[in-house]
């Protein structure tokens, strides 16, 4: 009976070793030279891909304990948790390292799966920042890995590479605020003095003047900061989930003033009962490295009709005049 049991209790342990180890992510850097900070970091990203796939499949919140993480990348992923728990899709990942402008370090590429309408799995990319002691300092969602090596290969100088890849960064933040609903961080992000441009299509009364047939045409929209971060704090609370995505990325140093980019993106949204997709334009200022901020945002319809949009029409960093 004893060895009956003792049997029984081995097969239990076996099976739960293997339960857990098809979960298991192991997670590799290249190019990094400090071995002591390079194992550590592995560790640390290593131990949160595999709570990544344990806390989905369990169906529990995350936890993070023994993890070397900061108090800001761990509120980043609860948010990111509560609204579409994910899981990693490889049992192994070998990704290169890359320095940031901040001395921080980062690494990109990272494949998670996320449980979108109905459950159905969205896949997406996802970048991990770590410090010079190898603890993850930001988790965020990331714009296609060739979209973003594009926009770094047209910098023209030092200067410019930094701003790119400070500008890139932002982006990606900023996709992640508004799948996390963190309207913290997008009122912190727009200057007091934004101006928000929203445009839609309509259709123009038949008349003579345009031989009595409806015509489609774009109407604009203009917002203080304070409306728009009012209006967005209602949608935020009436959906569950919203999702942006960043296409066809641009990125003009402006002709005129120093430190000033436009990035313009081709945008798509969809929330619970309302899906679209546009341009977005924004228009940011680097003056303050530290605390770049947008002064201007703009959105317009791919289409008018069943055409596209025409290029000359994108509004552009020459559309705004900078006091």
């Amino acid at each position: 009976m004893k060895l009956r049991n003792l049997l029984f209790s081995v097969v239990l342990a076996f099976v739960a070793v293997n339960a857990h180890a098809q979960y298991v992510t192991n997670f590799y850097l290249t190019d990094l030279d400090n071995e002591t900070l390079k194992e550590t970091a592995q560790k640390n990203i290593s131990t949160l891909l595999t709570e990544f796939n344990m806390a989905q499949a369990d169906g529990r919140a995350l936890n993070l304990g023994g993890i070397q993480i900061s108090e800001r990348a761990q509120a980043d992923l609860n948010k990111l948790w509560a609204e579409s728990p994910f899981r990693c899709g490889d049992t192994e990942m070998i990704e290169r390292c890359l320095l940031m402008h901040d001395k921080s370090y980062q690494v990109r590429n990272i494949q998670i799966f996320m449980k979108g309408a109905e459950d159905e799995e969205e896949y997406h990319e996802a970048v991990i920042g770590f410090n010079a002691q190898g603890a993850i300092s930001d988790f965020h969602l990331a714009i296609d890995n060739n979209l973003y090596l594009k926009v770094l290969k047209r910098g023209t100088d030092v200067t410019d590479l930094r701003y790119r890849q400070m500008i890139l960064d932002y982006v990606e933040q900023f996709r992640t605020a508004y799948n996390t609903k963190d309207i913290a961080f997008l009122e912190q992000i727009f200057s007091d003095d934004a101006l928000i441009i929203t445009g839609k299509v309509v259709k123009s009364v038949p008349s003579e003047m345009n031989n009595f047939m409806p015509q489609d045409k774009v109407v604009y929209n203009k917002q203080s900061k304070k409306q728009y971060i009012t209006n967005l704090s209602r949608v935020f609370r009436n959906n569950k989930h919203i999702r942006v995505i960043f296409d066809e990325i641009k990125v003009m140093k402006h002709p005129a003033k120093a430190n000033y980019y436009g990035v313009t993106l081709k945008q798509g949204y969809s929330s619970d009962n309302y899906s679209d997709v546009g341009y977005l334009f924004l228009l940011w200022d680097f003056n303050n490295p530290d605390m770049p901020q947008i002064h201007v945002r703009t959105w317009q319809p791919d289409k008018i009709g069943d055409q596209p949009l025409p290029e000359e029409e994108i509004f552009t960093c020459d559309d705004f005049d900078i006091v």
